[in-house]
């Protein structure tokens, strides 16, 4: 019998939450998974939630990206020059949003979770595009574009596939790049913008340490999904 029943009778005991899988991508085995959706969805909210846990640093990890051309992309990586974490979308050739953080990631031992947040109908510029690792929010940028009131993320488009674990060769200009490590827990939200809370939070004994929640109860929109690689 759980103590808390024993204690306070009648008492109810919130099952811990646990994580039972995770997808293994092998660079090696140019391992990933692309989905094109079949009609369009929100143009400018999102929400894309990730687990991941790198094998290797100062690589080039594509870790999302949704591509029609080189002209008109996005993409979510960790980038090799530095392990940094980037956010870049080109619309029409021109970057409507870049943004690198100054933080590094570079252990390989650790999971990161990672919250891609936007909604370019904030009338606040810098929280129209907003990052958060392990429930903090990314603040310390080496490049800061952030996207102008109204602009297109292009992540619904119908015509552009989404790729987990894959940069697509013409966005790079050169040859596709893997995701080389473990994720989990990996969904995008189509038509809301959620804060990281939705996702993890921290722990009640050790309040430094982030931590997964349930999202199966989540609403995902149009395009959405949820991957808990089952």
């Amino acid at each position: 019998m759980p103590i808390n029943s024993f204690l306070y009778p009648g008492a109810k005991v919130t099952p811990v939450f646990e994580v039972a899988n995770s997808c293994r991508f092998n660079r090696a085995d140019s391992a990933y998974m692309s989905k094109t959706p079949s009609s369009g969805g929100s143009d400018t909210i999102a929400t894309f939630s990730a687990w991941v846990k790198r094998a290797a640093t100062e690589e080039y990890n594509g870790i999302f990206t949704s591509y029609s051309s080189t002209t008109n992309y996005f993409e979510i990586n960790f980038e090799s020059s530095g392990d940094c974490l980037e956010v870049r979308a080109k619309v029409s050739d021109s970057y409507v949003l870049r943004k690198i953080t100054n933080r590094k990631f570079r252990d390989p031992s650790a999971w990161y979770h990672l919250v891609f947040r936007y909604d370019s109908d904030n009338s606040t510029t810098g929280d129209r595009m907003r990052l958060y690792v392990n429930g903090v929010e990314e603040t310390s940028w080496g490049t800061d574009t952030s996207p102008s009131s109204g602009q297109d993320h292009w992540v619904n488009s119908n015509s552009a596939p989404f790729n987990l674990g894959y940069d697509n060769a013409q966005v790079l200009g050169g040859s596709a790049t893997y995701f080389d490590g473990y994720m989990a827990e990996v969904c995008l939200i189509d038509g809301s913008s959620l804060a990281p809370t939705s996702f993890g939070e921290f722990d009640e004994d050790s309040p430094t340490i982030w931590k997964p929640k349930d999202v199966s109860g989540l609403t995902f929109g149009t395009n959405g999904f949820y991957l808990d690689f089952e």
